[in-house]
């Protein structure tokens, strides 16, 4: 199929506007009430998208970058193009690996139907960086995790920074917010989690806590790894509402890690491999 290339002759055409003009909440609502649109940098994240059902809906390209075969796979998707100073003037700085492209968001799923099958799951509780949620993204696909689960606070993994960071692997591991209002999350959550057989692991800087090594960890069937924001961790009630209180046991005074690095040595032990 051939590529819609279109060769950039004005800065500032209304069609360019969602690469430099508008925040990532201006896309989230780009088509409100239906499901707005995220960027994707680099061919590889974008392919990524692609692969796992994202629909394109432009791209934004470095001229030497117009023959990539992936542009073949969008479908006649326009393919906006010009030389890299130009491209630089308009975005504000040099483009990953000389492309951005913007895709249709879609429906999220139900926190039900993506636990279902799932052994090992990640529930995030008021994360709000998103160098941390796209980390923690890579961890859980690297890992093994079977989902991700965010309270209403979480950063939205498909912010841009968040995608990137998450080499997209964020696209492959099924996640979803849970739709309640927090406090009733905090009530009911784990509850819900208890419901489909799922014990709960809270991890959290106690003294009377599990170490993460315990067999008792592994050998559950099912698994919910619950993390908490940065700096003050997870809600006092959710700890007490948990099965288990889990620790990383530190040297040197360290009392606690970043919430990515601690997801990624979690997701590592408790992961079923």
């Amino acid at each position: 199929m051939s590529v819609n290339k279109i060769l950039i002759t004005d800065p500032g055409a209304e069609e360019l506007k969602i690469y430099c003009g508008m925040n990532e909440p201006q896309l989230l609502h780009y088509y409100e009430p239906e499901e707005g649109l995220f960027i994707a940098e680099s061919f590889k994240v974008a392919a990524r998208a692609l692969e796992k059902g994202y629909q394109p809906l432009s791209a934004l390209a470095e001229e030497s970058a117009i023959g990539n075969e992936l542009f073949d796979r969008m479908g006649e998707i326009p393919v906006y193009y010009g030389g890299v100073e130009l491209l630089k003037r308009i975005t504000g700085f040099n483009l990953p690996g000389g492309v951005l492209c913007a895709f249709r968001r879609k429906t999220l799923p139900q926190a039900s139907d993506i636990c279902r099958g799932a052994r090992r799951i990640a529930v995030l509780e008021d994360v709000v960086n998103p160098t941390n949620i796209g980390a923690i993204f890579r961890s859980a696909a690297a890992m093994g995790i079977d989902a991700v689960l965010l309270t209403p606070a979480c950063c939205d993994p498909l912010y841009r920074r968040a995608i990137r960071v998450s080499m997209g692997n964020v696209f492959l591991v099924p996640w979803t917010y849970i739709t309640d209002s927090d406090m009733e999350w905090r009530q009911n959550g784990i509850k819900l989690l208890h419901e489909m057989g799922f014990k709960t692991a809270a991890m959290a800087l106690r003294e009377n806590t599990l170490d993460i090594r315990d067999e008792r960890l592994r050998r559950e069937e099912r698994l919910a790894v619950f993390l908490g924001t940065e700096g003050e961790g997870l809600a006092e009630s959710t700890i007490e509402s948990s099965d288990y209180t889990v620790k990383i046991p530190m040297t040197n005074g360290v009392d606690s890690l970043n919430v990515a690095a601690a997801s990624a040595v979690a997701f590592w032990e408790l992961a079923m491999r």
